[in-house]
């Protein structure tokens, strides 16, 4: 309830100044990551739930994205999960999840096609058992092309891994591809493959589908699900958000 009084606030101080404000550039739902960045000077957030199923129980958390870029090329985003609650094996544990910070770079070729570079790190800021305690380094390598009706997001990662068990890889190959398809009257549909894996590790791999709604250029509401291909990925995923400006900086 609180999160919902906080979004409705947000929505109603953004609307106050809504010609202040350009349209906003959604990263969510999917795991691909669009090359574009949003308007330089716009700080935005982005808000949802998420809740997945796997053999030893329910996991669910509060992902947030904030994300402002300095000017056309470059930009910063910052992410993680406000509250998680998941099963250990003494119970279950609630609390603040890991921070994720990547600098981004976007590459604007022509009208239909860009490309970007993400560095990330992630830092463990999770409370003991929500995450490995340790930090993670991420580089992503991003295409982004229009095709006549269908809109590409295609992500190259190569992760490396601070904690890892004996005997595995530290370094973790990651691959997905999103295509997106506007529909009618502000709706858009999404469709994505997604997985990673490394030598001595689980392979993760997923299907997603998910909804969206734009009733405005301020706010993009997005609604869908997860299928896990693998033993590794979580049977099924649920999750829900919302994508919109706070302030305007410059």
């Amino acid at each position: 309830m609180k999160t919902v009084l906080m979004l409705a606030t947000v929505l109603l101080s953004a609307s106050a100044c809504a010609s202040e404000f350009a349209a906003v550039t959604p990263y969510r739902p999917s795991v691909s990551s669009p090359a574009q960045l949003p308007t330089a000077g716009q700080l935005e957030l982005e808000l949802g739930g998420l809740a997945s199923w796997q053999d030893d129980g329910r996991r669910a958390s509060l992902p947030y994205t904030l994300k402002l870029a300095f000017d056309p090329e470059w930009g910063l985003v910052v992410g993680g999960e406000g509250w998680l609650t998941a099963p250990t094996p003494d119970g279950r544990r609630r609390g603040v999840g890991d921070t994720q910070l990547v600098l981004k770079r976007a590459m604007v070729l022509d009208e239909d096609t860009a490309l970007g570079l993400e560095l990330g790190s992630k830092l463990p800021s999770a409370r003991k058992g929500l995450g490995s305690g340790r930090a993670d380094y991420s580089l992503n390598g991003i295409v982004s092309r229009e095709l006549g009706a269908l809109h590409l997001d295609a992500n190259l990662n190569l992760t490396r891994i601070g904690a890892i068990a004996a005997d595995s890889g530290r370094t973790q190959l990651g691959l997905s591809a999103s295509l997106s398809t506007a529909l009618e009257d502000g709706w858009g549909l999404t469709g994505e493959w997604a997985g990673n894996g490394r030598r001595g590790a689980g392979r993760n791999s997923q299907l997603l589908l998910a909804l969206s709604y734009s009733p405005s250029k301020l706010l993009t509401l997005d609604v869908g699900l997860a299928h896990g291909l693998s033993a590794d990925t979580p049977r099924w995923s649920l999750f829900s958000g919302a994508v919109l400006p706070l302030a305007r900086l410059w």
